[in-house]
């Protein structure tokens, strides 16, 4: 078992999940995200139901890049190892290209692809010093295909973050590391937490036991949860955009 794991986006959402779930095993835990009374309160939560594990924290936009190689080395000290490291951080926001919202796509551009290139850095340089340990992307289920109105932008930067995850597996086959792409389907969380009415949504909790089982097994890939979403991503790579475009 990977006792010692880093999660990016902690304080809300899958990463908030995610840290419950991996708590429960036992794992030690690196969190960091934006918010620290929000980390204040889930290492207070979680230290009081599992006594037994050691929970790092620390401040950190991911947009101040020198702060994420910082941040992950200091993790890395703190704990000995980092024998897992879980690029979840990122923003949902986007409107329709051309329609005047040039700022909100390109701050989610900058934070999905080029911040999450900046964690898989820093990730990587301490994996490959430690010759060992498992890099994990959270892209997502629209990255399939591209995708209409206000997840144009958002769908791309989670195909680029998917091709960038595959790259580094191909760099990193021949070596003890491992590296997984998940593609999360329709869970709860902030980022979607507006949207109504939508198929086949799960809740968090649901959601986040999913993507831990999902995690452990260290796939190359996994759609999270695997029904209805495994055959889905096949129809969505292979349908007609035209039908595609109405799934959004």
């Amino acid at each position: 078992m990977r006792k010692n794991i880093l999660i990016t986006g902690a304080s809300s959402g899958l990463g908030r999940g995610m840290a419950r779930e991996f708590a429960k095993l036992g794992c030690n835990l690196a969190l960091c995200a934006r918010r620290t009374e929000r980390l204040d309160e889930l290492k207070a939560e979680l230290t009081a139901a599992h006594p037994g594990i050691h929970i790092a924290l620390r401040a950190l936009d991911v947009d101040d890049y020198d702060a994420v190689f910082c941040t992950f080395r200091e993790f890395r000290d703190e704990l000995g190892t980092l024998d897992r490291v879980i690029v979840n951080a990122g923003m949902g926001k986007g409107q329709p290209i051309g329609t005047g919202y040039f700022y909100a796509n390109r701050q989610t551009a900058q934070t999905n692809f080029v911040s999450a290139l900046a964690q898989c850095e820093a990730a990587v340089e301490i994996l490959r010093e430690q010759n060992a340990g498992h890099l994990v992307t959270i892209s997502s289920i629209s990255a399939m295909r591209g995708m209409p109105r206000n997840l144009t932008t958002y769908a791309a930067t989670k195909a680029g973050l998917a091709a960038l995850t595959e790259g580094i597996r191909a760099d990193l086959m021949r070596t003890p590391i491992k590296v997984t792409t998940i593609f999360p389907g329709y869970i709860r969380s902030e980022i979607n937490e507006k949207v109504k009415k939508t198929p086949f949504m799960i809740d968090t909790e649901t959601g986040c036991r999913a993507l831990a089982r999902a995690i452990e097994r260290e796939p190359a890939t996994a759609c999270v949860p695997g029904w209805p979403w495994t055959p889905l991503a096949f129809l969505m790579r292979h349908l007609p955009l035209s039908v595609v475009s109405k799934m959004a």
